[in-house]
């Protein structure tokens, strides 16, 4: 029997709905690793790369400036945190094939990719610099770039702008490298291995920490935003995260995470760097035994510790101050005195009793929650004293800051030199700049050393190849891709470290 005409119509409607329900699922709902699935499963995945500025793992804890931002995320959705790092050229492609629920690596908005991927709202502007070594006088401008060979990550915004100037009338040969952090061609340029490499400023500042050897020449285009990657048509997901940037901006957690790895990036004394860099190898060895033993007494990380002795003495155990202090850890006769020093100048005793003071100090700052806040509270009373550190709490709680909180101290510091605020406070003037510098001194240095202890541990490049983070030797076979899954606590009594 012959269909008639509204038969055939009518199964031609049913078999275009069937076809367009699960696309409008997708486009309007989201996809089966959108939001309410990543609730239900109770984990939300990061696909990111395992670098400097992304993440990594320092003495089986994870850091890094995007997981930071990720933890604190998935803390909002109220789920564990799953950190995969497939690889630079795998992030879109994992995304797309629901491996993973976001892209957060530093990954620039541009018009190509949105055809791949939805983009959040960008949450950092960076713009793409020249990097050579510091004795390159030659590369000045753009046009110096003409007949030069550059490295780059293959499939990055850095391969699109060198390929646009090649389009416009240049003569540049692109060297494209699969997977190769940003980082790693830095280090290059800064041996002499390669010549010119290009970075994002935010990288770029950052890695002029630990090679001081590059020069930041100039930029080779606009600013752009860094932004995070969902999947197309994932916009749950992608309103969640743009809500979430909205929320820390106004609550200051996101300058707080920013802070804690650009801080003062922007401030770059080369003479400085290069004389700490040379005598982490011909100093410090001598001395690190000391460190690490003293440490480990009182609970700090020994790269801290040094940090402050280089800040304090440039591993100088005969170094004395106009104000009398002396010794690696630049002790006073009383404060000698009170930690049982006798011989100010015998290394050992100058680091266990000037750490154990700096442990003390931090005991005093107990009503402080977060343990690294404490620290950096614990370490401006060591260059200036407790009591004037409370002072500058009192008057940061005058002007409507927050008397806990390392970044409003900052702000607070700095007035004790001013008689209309000093004259208020118990202990009176101080040279209040001074303990905000000495801080951020620290540190970098404490940056840098950490960055050197790494680099002696672990490979930054992370390809799909990359074992497990975590597991025994004999484990590390076979997995198709780096995964670490961490609790995160949500309850409300997390210490203010991460809120």
């Amino acid at each position: 029997m012959r269909p008639s005409g509204k038969t055939l119509f009518s199964a031609i409607v049913l078999f275009a709905m069937a076809v367009a329900l699960p696309m409008c699922y997708h486009l309007f709902i989201g996809s089966p690793r959108s939001l309410d699935a990543i609730r239900d499963r109770g984990v939300l995945t990061m696909l990111t790369s395992n670098n400097a500025n992304c993440y990594y793992i320092y003495k089986d804890t994870p850091m890094g400036f995007e997981y930071e931002l990720a933890r604190a995320f998935a803390r909002s959705l109220g789920v564990d945190l799953e950190v995969k790092t497939p690889g630079w050229n795998n992030l879109i492609p994992y995304v797309q094939a629901g491996r993973g629920d976001f892209i957060a690596a530093g990954m620039t908005d541009t018009r190509e990719r949105e055809a791949l991927v939805d983009f959040s709202h960008g949450y950092m502007r960076v713009q793409q610099q020249v990097i050579v070594h510091k004795n390159n006088y030659r590369i000045d401008t753009t046009d110096d770039l003409n007949g030069t060979t550059i490295h780059v990550r293959k499939g990055t915004t850095y391969q699109q702008r060198l390929e646009e100037l090649n389009a416009a009338g240049m003569n540049i040969t692109i060297e494209l490298h699969e997977n190769v952090p940003t980082e790693e061609f830095i280090e290059m340029v800064s041996n002499k291995t390669i010549e010119i490499t290009i970075a994002d400023s935010n990288i770029a500042l950052l890695n002029r920490r630990y090679y001081p050897d590059i020069r930041i020449a100039f930029p080779v285009e606009e600013e752009q935003q860094l932004a995070w990657a969902v999947a197309d048509g994932d916009r749950a997901l992608r309103a969640a995260i743009n809500d979430f940037f909205e929320t820390i901006k106004q609550t200051g957690q996101f300058a707080k995470i920013y802070d804690r790895y650009y801080s003062r990036v922007e401030f770059f004394d080369y003479f400085d760097l290069k004389k700490f860099h040379e005598r982490i190898e011909t100093r410090l060895p001598r001395y690190k035994p000391i460190i690490q033993s003293a440490a480990a007494k009182y609970g700090f990380d020994w790269e801290m510790i040094a940090a402050v002795i280089y800040q304090e003495s440039h591993f100088n155990p005969y170094a004395k101050s106009y104000t009398g202090v002396r010794g690696l850890m630049q002790l006073t006769q009383t404060t000698a005195q009170e930690m049982g020093v006798s011989n100010r100048l015998d290394p050992a005793q100058s680091v266990r009793g000037g750490v154990r003071y700096l442990a003390k100090m931090a005991r005093r700052f107990d009503d402080i929650n977060d343990p690294r806040t404490r620290l950096l509270f614990a370490l401006a009373s060591y260059n200036i004293g407790y009591g004037h550190v409370r002072d500058a709490q009192k008057i940061a709680a005058q002007k409507g800051l927050d008397p806990t909180r390392w970044r409003d101290l900052k702000e607070a510091l700095p007035l004790l030199r001013n008689r209309q605020y000093y004259k208020k406070t118990r202990y009176g003037y101080a040279r209040g700049t001074e303990p905000v510098r000495y801080v951020e001194q620290i540190l970098m240095y404490y940056d840098i050393l950490k960055q050197k202890s790494m680099a002696g541990c672990f490979c930054m490049r992370c390809d799909v190849t990359q074992t497990r983070i975590g597991l025994s030797a004999d484990d590390r076979i076979n997995f198709p891709e780096p995964v670490h899954r961490q609790r995160v606590d949500t309850s409300p009594g997390m210490p203010s470290e991460w809120t």
